[in-house]
């Protein structure tokens, strides 16, 4: 590892952005795998069908396309943890957040081997999205703390840093419950063949309608939480990155609702469900953020500052200079 070259804080900063973009992409590329009912499309694992390489199928191609996609987010992730090492000035915090991303990829590439073997059973289809959502959050959490620097320029009103720390939770809940509703909802993952996908049916005929509500009301709870949090923030002068996640937020919990409304008149087209996908991956991103910037961090240079001479120094240079 002492080969490696060292990075400046902007240069890691720009590895730990890049794992970010595609983490994220990988998510919503396996809720088109999904969505096209291309879960099975490679029915086995980690071979797809009798060989290595998806035959020539489309439906071979998107589940195997987003494994491919899957092993090329491992390597900022990886890049990422290793050069954590290489960053100078160095921090403990960057190489705990970093350690979680390989991690949390290879826990992923295991939990979807499984999720085949188990004919996409909803546990396992669920548990495979919400491990995503925990990895984005220790990417969002990394790439913050890569370009800030480790001291406080403030610290944020209690009333202000206890809402925003609420919206987790709760933004955890609302994920919880959409996941449970599209694993009750008329999108398996697979359409093809006899053997039908098992679906969520926990409250029996009338699961996908009970999971429907239930989540339209988290969603509400979560929509007045941020949008109080906002007013918080402003009241008492948060920081501005603070203010702007919170506004992003807002906005995108305001679109999600008219989506889920629209969506759920229509049936539940696949397109616009990958769009309430979508805008909820964005909104968790956005409270991510926003809980990042609760610490108020001001951005560091590029390059380490120069060392001051000490007293030692000058000791050292008069002592030279006499001989």
């Amino acid at each position: 590892m002492r080969r490696l070259p060292t990075l400046t804080p902007r240069q890691y900063e720009r590895v730990t952005f890049v794992a970010l973009v595609l983490l994220f992409a990988i998510i919503l590329t396996g809720a088109a795998v999904r969505l096209t009912g291309s879960g099975l499309g490679c029915p086995n694992w980690p071979k797809c069908g009798d060989g290595y390489v998806a035959p020539l199928e489309l439906n071979a191609w998107i589940e195997f396309g987003n494994r491919l996609i899957t092993g090329l987010v491992g390597i900022p992730c990886i890049a990422a943890f290793v050069l954590a090492f290489r960053r100078e000035p160095r921090r403990r915090d960057l190489k705990f957040l970093s350690a979680l991303l390989p991690l949390g990829v290879l826990g992923q590439g295991i939990l979807g081997g499984l999720t085949v073997v188990f004919h996409l059973k909803p546990g396992f289809v669920m548990g495979h999205f919400l491990l995503s959502q925990a990895i984005l959050a220790a990417a969002v959490a990394l790439w913050w703390r890569a370009r800030t620097g480790p001291g406080e320029r403030k610290l944020e009103h209690k009333n202000v840093h206890r809402a925003t720390r609420a919206l987790l939770p709760v933004g955890a809940i609302v994920l919880f419950a959409g996941t449970v509703t599209t694993a009750a909802g008329p999108h398996p993952g697979h359409t093809e063949g006899d053997d039908p996908i098992s679906r969520f049916d926990g409250f029996g005929a009338d699961t996908l309608e009970t999971m429907y509500h239930w989540h339209g009301r988290s969603g509400t709870v979560l929509g007045l939480l941020a949008v109080g949090t906002w007013l918080l923030a402003r009241r008492y002068g948060g920081n501005p990155d603070l203010r702007r996640a919170l506004t992003v937020t807002c906005v995108l919990l305001a679109a999600q609702g008219v989506v889920g409304l629209v969506q759920y008149e229509l049936q539940l087209p696949a397109g616009l469900v990958w769009i309430h996908v979508t805008l909820a991956v964005m909104t968790w991103t956005a409270i991510c953020v926003a809980n990042a910037a609760l610490s108020g961090r001001v951005r560091q240079p590029s390059t380490p500052p120069p060392r001051l001479p000490t007293s030692g120094d000058a000791e050292t240079r008069t002592l030279v200079e006499t001989g």
